[in-house]
């Protein structure tokens, strides 16, 4: 509703039902859909919440392929796949607005209810994407961390329709993350990952996050035309193109770290300067022998006494 203009879209290097998930600050716990509740920080921190969470391909004819908002109660655990990957205790999730709200029912979100666990969930795209050429990309969604956290990611991840939703980890590939994480008082920014070719592409400017117990709206658009905007709560914080503000072409010229002198040349180089310099010498030395033949000799002057 906040987007004006933009619809709310997301997009998927490959055709079919792409994932979007949240995660918490050591990366395995993964969230898709509009968020009230997430909570990042798993020792420290007990609550955070994920709600509104829009996607969208906004063109002449603009869709949205997911918004979730929890507001049928129970219903959301039919749509949310909850991670059994091994190796990892998992906590509770469940619908609450929190300790404080505006409005009770809208307000209301995913919750982590257990500190010190582990948390991986996500949820299919209600249309699939055949094609994102030509159209902007939008991802919005809110998130509260209620507990002051030190260190904690309220971030999203929109995964390729590949994935094992109930194998879900934080080494399972994805195509985008983008939001919120705090570690530490110098570290809070809004990350904002592409995965190109296999790597992933981190923005190389920084953009801090909210990092206060308030409800905050996070938006990513990419456009058609390569440029990309990041707001928090509807105000602009970051813009650019995506060329210049991520590696995605590499650099026009790379050193190459095999590449060496072979030991014959560093030999004739050395030989050369040392020939040089005793040529130097050489020439200073047999032009003071011209002066001193072309300077006459001073007469002696004889005491006439």
């Amino acid at each position: 509703d906040d987007l004006e203009d933009e619809e709310a879209v997301v997009s998927t290097q490959s055709t079919g039902r792409p994932h979007l998930c949240g995660s918490f600050s050591d990366g395995t716990e993964c969230y898709l859909g509009q968020f009230v509740v997430l909570d990042p920080n798993l020792v420290m921190t007990r609550y955070l919440a994920l709600s509104c969470l829009l996607l969208g391909l906004a063109h002449c004819d603009p869709a949205v392929y997911l918004r979730e908002d929890f507001a049928d109660g129970d219903a959301w655990t039919s749509r949310w796949v909850q991670s059994e990957h091994g190796g990892k205790t998992f906590g509770k999730l469940d619908l609450s607005a929190g300790e404080f709200f505006h409005d009770a029912e809208k307000d209301i979100g995913l919750k982590t209810m257990e500190n010190a666990r582990f948390y991986a969930v996500s949820t299919e795209l209600s249309t699939p994407v055949e094609s994102t050429e030509g159209k902007t990309l939008v991802v919005q969604f809110c998130v509260k961390h209620e507990q002051k956290i030190d260190c904690g990611g309220g971030y999203l991840k929109l995964f390729p329709s590949t994935l094992d939703q109930t194998q879900m980890h934080g080494e399972s590939p994805y195509n985008i993350m983008f939001g919120p994480d705090i570690c530490g008082p110098s570290a809070r920014r809004v990350h904002v990952i592409f995965n190109y070719r296999g790597k992933n592409l981190l923005l190389k400017k920084e953009i801090r996050c909210k990092d206060d117990e308030l409800t905050h709206l996070y938006t990513l658009i990419v456009r058609a035309d390569n440029t990309y905007e990041v707001r928090i709560d509807n105000k602009k914080e970051q813009s650019g193109k995506l060329d210049e503000d991520w590696d995605f072409l590499e650099p026009k010229e790379i050193a190459d770290p095999d590449a060496s002198q072979p030991e014959d040349e560093e030999e004739d180089d050395l030989e050369d300067e040392e020939s040089a310099f005793d040529n130097d010498v050489e020439v200073e030395s047999s032009s003071d022998k011209e002066e001193a033949a072309e300077t006459p000799e001073t007469p002696e002057i004889k005491d006439e006494l």
